[in-house]
């Protein structure tokens, strides 16, 4: 940010702190609109405070998500969250300050438990009142870096893993998350209330999870940065799941330097996750990644099996030059083997999605008065009205009538998975064509929000990475009729320090990004 920038935040700041009563509406949002580098000044110099900030944001929740264009994004809210601030504004006098994250709010997708007065239900009305038992690895890590969680986001119901034809950022606790840049349009899913949440600044930062698209999709459609990390990066320990094999938690964020440094927070290694047993000294330093030269020397595979939109192909084909102006040599390619792991993906989802959210309301919620898959069926079979009425749970059904992990027909799937996703996928064409990473448009825009037919959304870069497992980061890109757009970078297993130079090198050159107006439906025009 240039001084102007900083002398502009610095008087809004002074005046949410109450310093001067002559601060517009306008420099009070510079301030929750700006990054994590940008409020840790502010309150190094005692222009900002913690406590101060939270309560900006909650008056901003309310007046936004909860009134105004009503987002409906944010599904709780910490009754703690003030105290907290105010303990770590403390610290912060004694000379404590944990690092970057120290008092800043942060907004968890409501699937992520904690260990403290909120829910945590992954939108169901089955868990609604239910309180984890603990905290989630992830929560942890947080705390420990003094971030101060400032709620639960709306998500898509049990993670959009419930129905063949699902309305995404629909659940039956928190209703319809509704998109911050055409009211009528979806934010995608299932982390449908933190791409909201942080397009609409709700909060400094925000945790998504993922297991094929949940992150990067609503990311893209919310105009934010989302970052999926390679699975075993970031703690499964204590989310509630879908499925193991592919399920991680990772930032959502309005820039690529706010993501690194939460993916900094979060990433780490959990005894009770044997997935990130693997890292080998990871995570690395992604705040030195954050050069604007990122780009300089990268050779890069566009994937043109993925550009499948004329008019966000238009658009990311405009973006395509700011890379090799930004010293990248682009290759065309086509990522190999795509079509070959549709219907194995599933059965691998249904085959451990019960096992897994059974064990996690063993370990989590054993209060709870669901304790299997076939106790969640029941319940929304007795709750219709509420939890049924716009669709079904056909993925919920056939969870349950999964044999188990010792099945052949799972353990075939998975393989098949990881040879075509991998080896012969990802992998290969790195491999082949001497490739740092991979680009194409994340996927396609906003669709209007339909309970009748459900979703229809488009084509999407997220299953290559997700099923492999590895690292896929989404930036800002433009505008379709002012809705967003976002441009991808893939790379192999535990590339996110390489993915995050390229992708802030190009959000630095592009600044592509605008915050949203909240109209009723698309302009034309945009």
């Amino acid at each position: 940010m240039d001084r102007r920038d900083f002398v502009r935040l610095g008087l809004a700041a002074s005046a949410a702190a109450g310093v001067t009563a002559t601060a517009t509406g306008k420099e009070l949002d510079a301030v929750l609109d700006a990054g994590v580098r940008e409020q840790q000044a502010l309150m190094e110099t005692g222009k900002l405070t913690s406590k101060t900030l939270v309560q900006r944001y909650l008056a901003r929740i309310a007046a936004v998500d909860k009134a105004g264009p009503r987002l409906n994004a944010v599904i709780e809210l910490n009754p703690d969250a003030a105290r907290i601030a105010a303990d770590l504004d403390r610290e912060r006098k004694a000379g404590k300050v944990r690092g970057p994250l120290h008092g800043i709010p942060v907004l968890l997708k409501d699937n992520i438990a904690t260990g403290d007065r909120m829910s945590t239900s992954a939108g169901s009305l089955a868990l609604d009142g239910v309180r984890a038992t603990r905290d989630a690895f992830v929560a942890a890590r947080l705390r420990v870096a003094g971030a101060v969680i400032l709620g639960k986001t709306n998500l898509s119901e049990w993670a959009n893993m419930r129905s063949t034809h699902s309305v995404s950022g629909w659940s039956g606790r928190g209703g319809q998350t509704r998109n911050p840049y055409a009211l009528d349009r979806n934010t995608s899913g299932s982390s449908a209330g933190s791409g909201a949440a942080m397009a609409a600044a709700l909060a400094t930062l925000a945790i998504g999870t993922e297991t094929d698209g949940s992150i990067v999709s609503p990311a893209s459609i919310c105009g934010i940065v989302g970052i999926k990390p390679t699975l075993g990066l970031v703690s499964r320990s204590g989310i509630i799941p879908i499925a193991h094999s592919q399920d991680t938690a990772g930032p959502m964020t309005r820039t690529v330097a706010d993501a690194a440094l939460l993916l900094a927070a979060i990433a780490g290694a959990d005894p009770d996750d044997a997935a990130t047993g693997t890292m080998q000294g990871r995570p690395a330093d992604y705040a030195a990644a954050l050069r604007s030269d990122g780009l300089r020397g990268r050779r890069i595979g566009v994937a043109r099996n993925f550009f499948n939109s004329p008019a966000v192909n238009a658009v990311i084909e405009a973006e395509l030059a700011i890379l090799s102006a930004q010293g990248a040599t682009l290759v065309d390619v086509q990522v190999p083997n795509v079509d070959k792991y549709g219907d194995s993906e599933l059965e691998v989802l249904l085959s451990e999605f019960r096992p897994d959210l059974e064990a996690y309301l063993a370990g989590y919620a054993p209060h709870a008065s669901v304790k299997t898959m076939a106790d969640v069926i029941a319940f929304n079979d007795q709750h219709a009205a509420q939890e049924l009425r716009h669709f079904g749970q056909e993925h919920l059904i056939a969870a349950a009538a999964r044999p188990g992990l010792d099945a052949r027909a799972y353990r075939d799937a998975l393989a098949n998975n990881h040879r075509y996703s991998r080896d012969e996928g990802i992998d290969q064409i790195l491999r082949e064509e001497k490739l740092d990473a991979l680009v194409a448009p994340t996927g396609g825009t906003g669709w209007l929000t339909d309970y009748i037919n459900g979703d229809h959304d488009g084509p999407s870069f997220s299953s290559p990475a997700a099923v492999a497992g590895y690292p896929h980061v989404t930036v800002p890109a433009g505008f379709v009729h002012g809705l967003p757009v976002g441009l991808s970078f893939v790379g192999g297993a535990w590339s996110e320090a390489a993915l995050i130079a390229m992708a802030y090198a190009y959000e630095q050159a592009s600044q592509r990004r605008r915050a949203p107006t909240y109209p009723a439906s698309v302009n034309p025009r945009a």
